[in-house]
């Protein structure tokens, strides 16, 4: 396994890697969600191909106050387990590698990526979307894998593709969870005991939401809501929200409309009329502590009612 730190190292291996080649950005701090990435990129790649996996924890996407200074950085067991998925190249570049002069033109992410996460962590799709294109333009990967749990994020790298014409493929994999349901995240190791103990509330929340699907999207988020709510002081709550799938935009029907629920409409976006069917997204974010968790499950509506995943 080729290990490169530099942009030119990155280069140079590049140029001898068999095809097809495939990219797997993390921020490091491995955990058996991000080995689920690495096998499904191994899966991609063939007996042949290339899985490469970029370590980087990005600075323009924390804003003010967040824990960029300790987000984890295990960079030696992260290699071991980079090598142990079959991973023939990895990419950890410093920060003036990556930023060597600063970064003054950025990614917008547009509409859908100035709600939710975009509203509560302003400038974090921008930085997301800026270092992720940069990872392409180095990496010239021919696919990309990213996890499901940040849905929005996947969403809005789709958009990217798409709207720049860069031709890769963009390859989703199922969230990973502990027994408990909980997501896995790097951020779970700042949990205290009694914090994990109430984590899986999340989790619980959005199955409870998924379970109700047969209602509609009102009795989705009512059923979510009634798990979140007897939660009580135990967490803060910054949103409970369902999607588009395929936009992020508002899904919203007679009902929700009346009670003005779900996410706001992106600017210059505009609500479903009737009744929604189709593929959703409910998600929520909230703090236990002072740690902020993220998850999301996949709901089929109507006609694609099969589509439930989690």
């Amino acid at each position: 396994m080729i290990v490169a730190t530099t942009r030119a190292e990155l280069q140079a291996a590049r140029g001898s890697l068999p095809g097809p080649v495939v990219l797997v950005p993390t921020m490091g701090a491995l955990h058996d969600g991000h080995r689920a990435l690495l096998r499904r990129a191994r899966e991609l790649a063939g007996q042949t191909g290339t899985v490469v996996v970029s370590i980087f924890v990005n600075p323009l996407q924390f804003g003010p106050g967040e824990d960029l200074d300790r987000y984890p950085r295990t960079l030696e067991e992260d290699l071991k387990s980079c090598a142990a998925e079959g991973a023939g190249l990895v990419f950890a570049p410093g920060v003036r590698e990556m930023y060597p002069d600063g970064q003054l033109v950025t990614v917008d992410p547009g509409p859908a990526g100035e709600i939710l996460e975009g509203a509560f962590r302003p400038g974090f799709f921008r930085g997301v979307l800026t270092v992720v294109l940069k990872l392409f333009s180095l990496a010239r990967p021919d696919i990309a894998v990213f996890g499901q749990k940040d849905a929005q994020q996947l969403t809005l790298v789709r958009r990217m593709i798409r709207d720049f014409a860069l031709g890769i493929r963009i390859e989703a994999v199922p969230i990973v969870r502990a027994a408990d349901g909980l997501a896995l995240s790097s951020r779970n190791k700042y949990l205290s005991s009694s914090e994990r103990a109430v984590a899986p509330v999340l989790h619980n929340a959005l199955a409870a939401g998924a379970a109700a699907a047969g209602g509609g999207p009102r009795a989705v988020l009512d059923g979510a809501h009634q798990v979140l709510d007897a939660a009580g002081g135990q967490l803060t709550l910054d949103y409970l929200a369902l999607v588009e799938a395929g936009s992020y935009g508002p899904v919203r029907d007679d009902a929700l409309s009346v009670r003005g629920d779900g996410p706001p409409a992106p600017p210059g976006g505009q609500a479903s009329p009737g009744l929604f069917t189709g593929t959703a997204i409910l998600a929520v974010a909230a703090r236990i502590g002072a740690t902020r968790l993220i998850d999301n499950v996949i709901i089929g509506f109507g006609a694609e009612d099969d589509a439930a995943d989690d």
